[in-house]
């Protein structure tokens, strides 16, 4: 089977410094300037329409349209600090905000229900929409993500935001991080979160509010956002036979880069010969992880946020504020310039200094599902499933790779970096390798993790030819533990891997970040054609030869409970929920 990688843009850096290993952290949160002791206080959040008109397109392929409308969420004053964390997977995620009283930081805990799990604060936007008769033709509810595309809405506001980009997808992410910077909005869109509406060619009015809790909650007016939809109707067919290949190429992005500070990921180009792209008012697919995917090999890759209009209307009043961040400034907000591999191998003794080191830890497997190898090999079961290794901190995982000429492999070393980020120490840890294969074609850091099936009394009955990665944040795991890095930088395959001819190459973990791996190509899922029916465990184990040095190694498998049943050729799985993770 031959694959093919579509390559993700890479996000851009983000202005702003901080040392490799260190970054101040959220408890110890100072203000710039003392404030006598009052209640606490957070920002002054309002709903504003970026535009009174808009114009929504529904394919005659795919009926439908997206309610991207163009109506943001702002913050003054201060910015929309949310963490959302979960002590394990048998506790339920909650929610605190950042509000600050007698100007120091101070968690304050929201009610419970506010979250069910990381996509976003739940039924936030009602949207109600009418025909030109007046009658009611759609209402809903949707859950909006604070880390969606934003910008800023005004001149003298933060030049960069703090946040990260979009919400955390993976099932069993354990931490995450949400804001709306100040002198910023952030779209309501749900994205990917939500279903296209089903409205025929016409003009509509959308009436756009913030649910009754959240602004009671939040101190946000009762002012809905009133917005004129003209949907119109096109066709694939039509639009190709009219404009021709290029120009449905830029049809495509009507809405991508139009200074957006966060521009979306590329989404999926097409649905095959003849087809013009998806809709541009949709956000890009999350991918399962267990399947194809256009990141092959890695994945899943988060749900695109959508991307920002031309401009957002000024707001009513202009608002004396400093330029850029003074206090208050959390851990993980600044971005540290990406790592670039050395030149030359290191000199002087190898040595493992006492300084901070990365912690590696795996999630339990999901996205399990029998496949057939794709047809590639009749009469084989295969089990695929994606897994995912995460760096718990409170250090990076810089490992560099260099080649001897002739060689085929490169000789890997892992670097310890002091609070400061000087590299004080570098050790040898074994090697990394070419991987040639289409869907690959980039340098393999060997023994990073491996996959077994285990029977179970927990003895290893299967294991997955997959043992070397590339190692790519694919997935914001943490991102309230301590140094978390909220903008990595290599986030895909094209950030992280190397090329053929590459002398030297860095692959960086960072800090609150993961790597996700599909097991989809035969030979790296687990070959299940002569495995009897029952009860397996898949287990996840990050740095199986403990080559790599850690903080702790004694926390780097994880188990997830599956029953194999069926018959050859219809074999079938069921997975059981992971306590209260059940992402079926």
């Amino acid at each position: 089977m031959t694959r093919t990688r579509n390559i993700r843009p890479r996000r851009p850096l983000l202005a702003g410094t901080t040392a490799v290993a260190a970054m101040a952290v959220t408890a110890g949160l100072v203000a710039a300037t003392a404030e006598p002791a009052k209640a606490a206080t957070g920002p002054k959040l309002s709903l504003i329409a970026a535009t009174t008109s808009i114009t929504l397109t529904s394919w005659k392929e795919e009926p439908g349209v997206y309610l991207d409308l163009g109506t943001y969420l702002t913050a003054e004053g201060r910015p929309l600090e949310l963490k959302v964390t979960r002590k394990s997977y048998k506790d339920p995620v909650t929610i605190t905000q950042t509000v600050y009283e007698g100007g120091k930081a101070k968690a304050k805990v929201l009610p419970k229900g506010t979250v069910k799990d990381f996509s976003g604060l739940r039924d936030f936007a009602e949207i109600t929409v009418t025909d030109k008769a007046g009658k009611k033709v759609l209402s809903r509810s949707e859950d909006f993500c604070p880390n969606n595309a934003s910008g800023r809405v005004r001149p003298d506001a933060p030049a960069t935001s703090k946040y990260p980009e979009s919400c955390p997808t993976n099932p069993f992410t354990l931490g995450s991080v949400w804001g709306v910077e100040k002198g910023w909005a952030a779209n309501t869109y749900a994205g990917s979160y939500t279903e296209p509406a089903m409205l025929a060619a016409g003009t509509y009015t959308a009436k756009v509010g913030v649910a009754k809790k959240y602004r009671d909650l939040f101190g946000i007016a009762n002012k809905p956002a009133t917005v004129k939809v003209t949907v119109q109707e096109r066709s694939y067919e039509d639009e190709q036979s009219a404009t021709g290949p290029a120009s449905r190429s830029s049809a495509s992005g009507e809405h991508a880069g139009h200074g957006a500070a966060h521009p979306a990921p590329t989404a999926h180009t097409g649905h095959g010969p003849g087809h013009a792209p998806t809709p541009a008012q949709a956000a890009a697919p999350v991918t399962s992880g267990a399947g194809p995917s256009y990141n092959v090999g890695h994945g899943p890759l988060k749900a695109a946020p959508p991307t920002l209009p031309w401009a957002l209307k000024k707001q009513q009043a202009a608002r004396s504020m400093r330029v850029g961040d003074t206090g208050g400034q959390t851990d993980g907000s600044r971005k540290a310039p990406a790592l670039q591999p050395l030149s030359k191998r290191p000199a002087g003794k190898p040595s493992v200094p006492d300084v901070p080191k990365p912690d590696l830890r795996s999630l339990p497997a999901y996205g399990i599902v029998v496949s057939d190898g794709e047809k590639d090999i009749p009469g084989k079961d295969y089990l695929a499933f994606s897994a995912n290794v995460w760096n718990a901190g409170p250090a990076q995982l810089v490992v560099d790779g260099f080649r001897s000429p002739g060689k085929a492999k490169m000789d890997a070393y892992q670097y310890f970096y002091d609070a400061k980020g000087k590299q004080v120490g570098y050790t040898p840890t074994g090697t990394m390798e070419w991987d040639p294969r289409p869907g690959h074609m980039h340098w393999h850091f060997t023994d990073f993790a491996s996959y077994r099936l285990l029977k179970a009394n927990k003895k290893e009955a299967v294991r997955s030819g997959k043992e070397a990665f590339c190692l790519a944040n694919t997935d914001a795991i943490d991102y309230t533990v301590k140094n978390a890095n909220w903008h990595p930088f290599n986030t895909d395959l094209a950030t992280a891997c190397g090329a053929e001819n590459s002398i030297s190459v860095r692959e960086v973990l960072d800090v609150g970040s993961g790597d996700t791996y599909s097991q989809d190509l035969p030979g790296q899922s687990f070959d299940i054609t002569d495995v009897p029916n029952g009860t397996y465990y898949i287990q996840v184990l990050a740095n199986p030869e403990k080559r790599l040095k850690e903080t702790n190694v004694d926390n780097n498998s994880a188990l997830r409970k599956i029953v194999l049943g069926g018959k050859p050729g219809k074999r079938t799985v069921t997975v059981p929920a992971h306590d209260l993770v059940n992402e079926n």
